[in-house]
């Protein structure tokens, strides 16, 4: 997902060849249920039913706008959403996205790392205050750790075991977690600081 549409490559990221959404900030992917893939991004939400072939936009209510920072799948059910709208909140869908509700002002308006873990809780890389956790669906938070992470990634076989990028005022580069994002610690340096970040379905290890 980058601001100028989606990209595929076939090849382990060797190469890349332009997929959908030409033009359009989609620069949040989102994996769902069989087939069904998410995007968002500035003024982009759309939803496929076969893998990214083709793709639909969506129109919820509910939300403020469709200028959506973070956008995050609950992994235990695909019909519960949440979208990071820029400068209002963290919102929640319980219907596949045809509504939204305001579930947190506090966390949101400035996230763009999100990511729902198996256990029901919520990780934000919140741009301004750091590394936040929730226990409860997202309307109370507490810091874990501050560091602006622009991108967060659960493996695919162990939703304790989450990387974060993005900076922070010690470290930047690539964070772990294996507690579910209660405690991290730095696993790659980069001075420059990272974004997004993503592990290999097929090999997790990777």
């Amino acid at each position: 997902g980058t601001h100028a549409g989606l990209y595929e490559s076939r090849n382990g990221g060797r190469s890349w060849t332009r997929a959908a959404l030409a033009g359009k900030d989609a620069m949040n992917l989102a994996g769902g249920e069989r087939q069904i893939v998410w995007t968002a991004g500035h003024y982009v939400l759309a939803k496929s039913r076969d893998g990214g072939q083709s793709w639909a936009d969506v129109r919820p209510e509910g939300l403020p706008s469709l200028d959506i920072h973070g956008f995050a799948v609950d992994p235990n059910d695909p019909q519960t959403l949440y979208a990071a709208v820029a400068g209002e909140g963290l919102f929640r869908s319980s219907d596949g996205a045809e509504t939204f509700e305001l579930v947190s002002r506090e966390v949101g308006g400035r996230v763009f790392g999100l990511a729902a873990l198996e256990d029901g809780s919520i990780l934000a890389g919140d741009l301004a205050r750091g590394l936040m956790r929730s226990e409860d669906g997202g309307e109370s938070w507490e810091l874990t750790e501050a560091f602006a992470a622009a991108g967060l990634a659960v493996k695919p076989d162990d939703s304790r075991t989450v990387l974060a990028a993005g900076q922070g005022s010690l470290t930047s580069g690539v964070l772990l977690s294996r507690d579910g994002g209660r405690t991290w610690r730095e696993v790659v340096a980069v001075e420059e600081g990272a974004g997004p970040v993503a592990w290999s379905q097929s090999d997790p290890r990777l």
